[in-house]
């Protein structure tokens, strides 16, 4: 999320493991009255934007040094509690707030903000925590500040008439600005004549009043200029939010007698600029495509006493705004990475009412974490439908354990155990004091969360216990001045995820603890240079219930990887991996630098894929030049190339280039590569076989029921391939096409084509397919192209009315030299529906892609048309469609040709 470049004084302290916010002295308890009403307001506002900021970021600690003179407080000043009552709408100051005094430091504990904070309230809440909106509204004759909750409220309600009458168009023109109607009114018809009017008598009574429409200010001030541009955004404003109005500077509100201002304090060259300046300094945002800025006119109008000239009367007519007209950028605060940053008025509304993707997408899959439940960063949590829930996968992978302390991955515990003498007898004894719970070991509690390893780190391990706050306890092969610092981060980091990312609405922080193993420092603890904050006992885990919510959030952290789907939703998601594919990706690679990983149809290689590549580069702190991703087809190649974390290339320039830089080694699709450039199997052992004397990871990910040709593949033969693991679960199609691709594999059983290993065909009872996702499959047979093409046609404009995009469609044909054969028949069929068709290539753009089943193997659509699927071969055949149905998540159409 880009800041704008308005930051705060406050200080982010890096050397403990929660956001620490330093408001450095002031005086905290009652007994502050002698101090300047400036210090007293300037403390406070310091306060209430620290508390905002961690509100808003998932919660931390307020962290300063009390200026009383007694070192000791009894009770918090009563501005700052009205500030936080302010903030979060409540009274319950409990639920967020608590403080502590150590010495003389006092610390203000802020739990992260959720719409849903108070048990048995059942009130909407705005998804962010703001001292201002800066959103102003006209009621009656007064204008009035929105409060978060109504700011919400107005929000919402504009997206949707937006959206509804003047939806933005991805790709195309912006739009004319809508029309908002305004209500006929007397007061606003004769405040229109007097606009009309070039001049005005001095003491000229104006025949109309203040009202919804029209608002009189006078010029009360000598500084006339800073009073106009002072008094202009808000009451532009609230009618921009409103039905539009007037704005007369100059006329007395209970009298309506004209005034205006001396010509000696100011001239009408002067109030042109500073108005034009104070409507141009105005934050607006758009949910329509208008772009249009706020609608409005003004006018200098002379004031005339005695026949002479004797000042001015500025005159300011607002058009109702179709979208949302801010005075400044809203008060609201959020700490980005070592800074509290003001957030702009675009990032603030696209915070607040930022919906759940709630689209005909989403009907497949099945909400795991929803926006409304948790943190205002968290992002919404999916998986298909039929897949392990997070409540069921914490239960699989981290069970609480009714009396005892248990260690999980209990063979990674027997493993480190043996490979570190002493280490068993050191763990034990710091988890003497605890009788239930787990502790989770880890060999990089920071590879596990995306940050870099630290080579000195033997293991980590997370102890969640009953009756004590979550500690990271990292152990060191030897004293290392770094490790605090790597386990401070890895704690803080861990402790953000839980909330920001898992969805954690209790009070949560993580504590740590380093020890060192090497002989000298046996069983050490080594301390950090500051001491430990004292967490209030509310930071303990008292129960099961409370243990388990922790774990599940903990689930999602480790589990969550961005979906595929969230460019095509517009909005960033997470899906969940499932329990089978997170074993495989948890394996130790300094022990499985070579694997071969043998995927059934739709049963995620290529997210595998991606995920292995990024905690490569945690776990070797490598560059992304340093590991190298091999496919078959240009359009992987480049959705690859798209994610930024690894070179990728095709097989053709893997063989035709020299790799000197590379380390290690991904390979996708291995079972459609072949030796027609050479031993592309021989090359990539060789270059991760050593690197300066130690070997890099070559990973194999393959699938013998997707292979399009009879050549051969220069895979090693079958029983070679070892290690291997295998992926059975089936996680991206829809029940119908589940159905039809077991039924495709059952044929191929049958006929195996000559370059399938038999051994490869037991893989078949062990596939996994949780039905629960309806959708579409249409075989239609005998068509001639005309009906083919009309078929597509009439089919897509159906799927278009019902809310599809171009992007959700592929449509797929057996070979090159047919794609430009049906792509124009295809295009004149359907110039009418305004749609762009492109290739796999244009697999992450708006528009129908029409490809060849080959480019188009290891991406996906939702939406697919399998138009004349015929091979050369006919002993490929099954496997070719293998290939095409499972490119389909919900929808497949199957048209063979007469």
């Amino acid at each position: 999320m880009d800041m704008q470049n308005s930051g705060s004084s406050l200080v982010i302290e890096s050397f403990y493991p929660d956001l620490v916010i330093n408001v450095g002295k002031m005086t905290i308890g009652e007994n502050f009255s002698k101090i300047p009403k400036m210090q007293k307001k300037q403390e406070k506002n310091k306060v209430a934007q620290a508390a905002c900021a961690l509100l808003n970021s998932g919660g931390g600690v307020i962290r300063g040094e009390t200026a009383d003179k007694d070192g000791q407080t009894e009770e918090l000043r009563q501005d700052l509690q009205e500030s936080w009552r302010d903030l979060i709408q409540s009274p319950d100051l409990q639920t967020f707030f608590e403080t502590t005094q150590q010495g003389k430091y006092f610390h203000i504990f802020v739990k992260s903000w959720s719409q849903k904070p108070f048990p048995g309230d059942r009130s909407t809440k705005p998804r962010l925590c703001s001292l201002e909106t800066s959103l102003y509204c006209r009621s009656g004759t007064s204008v009035l500040t929105m409060s978060s909750t109504q700011a919400f409220d107005f929000l919402k309600s504009k997206k949707e008439q937006s959206v509804q009458h003047h939806p933005v168009h991805e790709g195309g023109p912006p739009c004319k600005i809508p029309k908002v109607e305004r209500h006929s009114n007397p007061a606003s018809d004769l405040a229109s004549h007097i606009f009309l009017r070039n001049s005005l008598e001095y003491g000229e009574i104006l025949p109309f009043s203040e009202s919804q429409f029209v608002e009189f200010k006078a010029f009360d001030t000598d500084h006339i200029e800073k009073y106009v541009k002072d008094t202009i955004p808000k009451y532009v404003s609230a009618f921009a939010n409103s039905e539009g109005g007037y704005l007369f500077i100059g006329v007395e509100d209970k009298t309506n007698k004209v005034i205006g201002s001396a010509k000696e304090k100011v001239d009408s060259n002067s109030l042109k600029r500073v108005i034009t300046t104070a409507f141009d300094k105005l934050s607006i945002v758009h949910f329509c495509s208008s772009q249009a800025w706020v609608s409005y006119e003004s006018k200098i109008i002379d004031v005339i006493r005695n026949g002479e000239l004797y000042g001015y009367l500025c005159a300011i007519k607002v058009e109702p705004f179709c979208c949302a007209v801010f005075s400044t950028v809203p008060n609201s605060w959020l700490v980005k990475e070592t800074k509290v940053c003001n957030l702009t008025a675009e990032e603030w509304v696209h915070m607040m009412v930022g919906p759940d993707p709630i689209t005909e997408l989403t009907k497949a899959f099945e909400s795991q974490l929803s926006l409304s439940h948790g943190s205002p960063l968290c992002r919404p949590v999916y998986s298909k439908k039929g897949l392990e829930h997070k409540e069921d996968l914490q239960q699989h992978l981290f069970p609480v354990p009714e009396e005892h302390l248990e260690y999980s991955p209990y063979s990674l515990w027997k493993e480190l155990s043996s490979e570190h003498k002493g280490l068993k007898e050191l763990v034990s004894e710091q988890m003497r004091p605890f009788s239930r719970g787990i502790l989770i070991l880890s060999r990089s509690w920071a590879v596990d969360l995306r940050l870099p390893a630290n080579p000195n780190v033997i293991c980590d391990a997370l102890l969640i216990a009953q009756n004590s706050p979550p500690i990271l306890h990292t152990i060191l092969r030897e004293q290392d001045a770094k490790g605090q610092e790597y386990c401070t981060h890895t704690a803080l980091t861990l402790k953000q995820q839980l909330v920001n990312m898992g969805g954690y609405t209790g009070k949560v922080c993580v504590m740590t603890k380093v020890l060192c193993l090497c002989p000298k420092n046996q069983g050490e603890f080594l301390q950090g240079s500051y001491p430990p904050i004292d967490y209030p006992p509310s930071y303990s885990l008292t129960d099961s219930q409370h243990m388990e919510a922790l774990l599940q959030a903990l689930v999602v952290v480790l589990l969550g990887f961005r979906s595929f789907l969230s460019d095509q939703l517009g909005c960033e998601i997470l899906h969940l991996l499932t329990a089978q594919q997170y074993e495989i990706l948890s394996k130790n690679l300094r022990k499985s630098r070579r694997l071969f990983v043998h995927g059934l149809p739709g049963t995620g290689k290529t997210v595998m894929a991606v995920m292995i590549m990024e905690k490569l580069r945690h776990m070797f702190r490598c560059e992304t030049d340093r590991i190298l991703y091999v496919c078959e087809n240009k359009p992987l190649r480049d959705f690859i190339r798209e994610k930024k974390i690894c070179k990728a290339v095709t097989r053709k320039t893997f063989m035709r280039n020299s790799f000197e830089n590379i380390q290690h080694i991904i390979i996708d699709e291995a079972q459609n590569f072949r030796t027609e450039d050479g031993d592309w199997y021989k090359k990539a052992k060789a270059i991760t076989h050593t690197e300066n004397g130690h070997p890099g990871i070559l990973w194999i990910f393959l699938d013998y029921f997707q292979i399009s040709h009879l050549d051969t593949t220069g895979l090693p033969p079958f029983h070679f391939q070892y290690p291997k693991e295998e992926l059975t679960q089936v996680v991206r199609n829809a029940d119908e096409i589940a159905q039809y691709l077991q039924e495709i594999m059952q044929n191929i059983e049958g006929n195996p084509p000559f370059n399938f290993p038999p051994e490869y065909l037991e893989l078949l009872p062990e596939v996994k397919w949780v039905p629960g996702v309806q959708g579409t499959l249409i075989i239609k047979t005998d068509l001639t192209v005309d009906e083919i093409v009309t078929y597509v046609a009439d089919t897509c404009n159906t799927l278009f009315t019902k809310g599809y995009s171009p992007k959700d469609v592929a449509m797929l044909v057996s070979t090159q030299d047919k794609v430009d054969y049906y792509k124009g028949n295809i295009s004149r069929k359907m110039r009418k529906m305004w749609v762009t068709i492109g290739s796999a290539d244009d697999v992450s753009q708006d528009s129908i892609v029409l490809d060849s089943v080959r480019r188009f193997s290891g991406l996906e659509r939702n939406i697919v048309f399998g138009i004349h699927p015929k091979t050369a071969d006919a002993t490929i055949l099954y496997n070719f469609l293998a290939c095409l149905a499972s490119r389909a998540r919900q929808q497949l159409y199957i048209l063979w040709p007469r």
